[in-house]
């Protein structure tokens, strides 16, 4: 089966490079930046991809196996990448007066842009029906050569290494879409990957297809079927237990457990800290027991939550105090089960939780944010001894609920928004209290409800279906207000509504504002404790999704 091999240099984007070319039907391997490059690794590929860094090729960037440029493959450089390929062809590589950052215009600038015919072409040597080729897959049209791309990088080119030639520049002044004469080498200064590149897709299905001739055939039911047999080969008759949330991530990997293993070897845990949302227990022991689980263990330690959060308002501090009394519990309840020593630990981790924990595939990955399920200690210990299982950390969102859908999981339950693991922990900005526990769990519930409840008048859509995520913060402050004839202090709370595609870059969902004036009433009405309503308009980046 054909493939594309991603070099991962530690971008936040390098694994959504992946899924989109997975969407398209073709297999991609993410290796590390400096990975071995032999003819094993490179079997049935077909060209590779160097991705995106925090880092600078001058400084500590890391180099990939010099087998990269002599393998023969095409490469395709994306930011960082483009600025690796450059430098160690012997071109110069150094800091901007100001980083290029987000939405930047590129204009094409070769003769060999769509809508300038072949015989216009200046452009000579062996790569010249490849550079055609791929720069047909750029959104232009004829007599227009400027699109919006989206770019993230403090470095630039300041010297063209021998064969490579300018194709595009930005706004700015800078190269932006660099192509060699003779060999098979393309380069870009921005994030085709990312959707709020203008035609992103077709950039990448250009070199995926008209460059490098790979042929589709993969598929999500061939992921499955793989999934099944690696999952079933690792664990062997020893129990698996999962630790699960009933959000969409761990009742995928749920039914993903029960689908590919005895379903008596698959023990479910679900604990109830305290910090769920509302009604949440009840409905996940329905979703789960609709599953066909056998071995269901709810475990209620809300008082051991907020003992452990006493006192810290620092949002790392919160969610290391929550990993690793998740962890001590859970070893705890699983001795009062009786599994064996031998037993795995589950988890629904996504790629996303990884890369934003600094544990993507690369080495040189930065640290966004801890996440309960990779980032305590206790469960780096488990993944040392080899003892974790986590089927979908390979995967983004959307993915997960495609899958989940080939398992037969409830729509209703696929279509639920994320809820992060450290549940309301981080959604109570300062130190949690049960008190604040449930003033936001209400406000929340009623949102949601209201989500639930319209429709947008451009889908026809419930507004719940239309957003990627919904949920309220509860913030520190209080705020005058009056109730009645009586002058009050109440809490305030924001609400936060996106739309995305892959939850690496968010945009805010735009309510119209009658929907935000009588929502913010009926919680401002049902919730004595809410005295102010507000509305995050922050979008991912510069802002994470979560507040904490």
């Amino acid at each position: 089966m054909d493939k594309i091999v991603i070099l991962d240099f530690g971008s936040q984007t390098t694994q959504l490079i992946g899924r989109r070319i997975r969407d398209m039907g073709v297999y991609t391997e993410i290796l590390p930046g400096d990975a071995p490059l032999n003819r094993e690794t490179l079997a049935e590929t077909r060209g590779i991809i160097l991705s995106g860094s925090p880092e600078s090729v001058y400084e500590n960037g890391v180099a990939p196996d010099k087998a990269v440029y002599e393998c023969g493959l095409p490469l395709l450089g994306i930011c960082y990448g483009l600025q690796r390929m450059n430098y160690d062809q012997g071109g110069a590589v150094e800091p901007l007066p100001r980083r290029e950052y987000g939405r930047i215009g590129v204009t094409i600038t070769g003769d060999d842009a769509p809508g300038v015919g072949a015989e216009n072409s200046t452009a000579g040597g062996a790569n010249a029906t490849a550079a055609r080729r791929f720069l047909e897959g750029f959104p232009l049209n004829k007599g227009m050569r400027r699109f919006t791309a989206w770019m993230s990088h403090g470095d630039t080119l300041t010297r063209l290494a021998p064969g490579f030639r300018p194709y595009g520049i930005s706004d700015t002044g800078y190269p932006a879409v660099l192509i060699h004469g003779e060999r098979p080498w393309f380069g870009l200064q921005f994030h085709p990957e990312v959707t709020h590149c203008e035609g992103g897709t077709g950039i990448l299905r250009a070199f995926v297809f008209a460059v490098c001739g790979a042929e589709a055939g993969w598929t999500m039911e061939r992921y499955v079927q793989e999934l099944r047999a690696s999952l079933a080969a690792r664990v062997g008759d020893n129990p698996v237990l999962l630790l699960i949330s009933g959000g969409v991530d761990s009742t995928v990997a749920g039914a993903l457990l029960l689908a590919a293993l005895p379903p008596d070897q698959v023990h479910l845990m679900y604990m109830d800290t305290g910090l769920m949302r509302k009604d949440e227990t009840t409905a996940v022991r329905a979703a789960l027991e609709k599953l066909g689980a056998r071995h269901l263990h709810i475990v209620y330690c809300g008082e051991e939550f907020l003992a452990a959060l006493q006192g810290l308002a620092e949002p790392e501090a919160k969610r290391k105090a929550i990993g690793d009394l998740f962890i001590t519990i859970q070893e705890r309840e699983v001795r009062a089960l009786g599994l064996p020593d031998s037993y795995f630990l589950a988890q629904g981790t996504l790629y996303t939780d990884l890369i934003e924990s600094g544990k993507g595939v690369g080495k040189k990955a930065h640290l966004i944010k801890s996440h309960h399920n990779v980032g305590s200690p206790l469960v780096d210990a488990k993944r040392r001894a080899g003892r974790i299982l986590e089927p979908l950390d390979r995967l983004y969102k959307d993915e997960v609920r495609r899958l989940g859908a080939l398992l037969g999981v409830d729509g209703e339950v696929l279509r639920r928004h994320p809820f992060p693991g450290p549940g309301l922990a981080v959604r109570i900005l300062g130190e949690v209290t049960a008190e604040k526990c449930d003033i936001l769990r209400d406000a929340d519930a009623i949102f949601i409800e209201e989500l639930k409840n319209r429709r947008s008048a451009e889908t026809g859509n419930r507004l719940y279906d239309d957003i990627w995520q919904a949920f309220a913060v509860l913030l520190p402050i209080r705020s005058v207000g009056v109730a009645g004839d009586v002058r009050k202090y109440g809490w305030v709370l924001a609400l936060r509504a996106i739309t995305s595609a892959d939850g690496m870059t968010a945009d805010v969902y735009p309510f119209p504002t009658t929907d935000l004036l009588e929502i913010s009433t009926r919680i401002t009405n049902a919730v004595k404790d809410i005295g102010r309503v507000t509305y995050d308009i922050s979008s991912k980046p510069p802002a994470t999704i979560e507040w904490e």
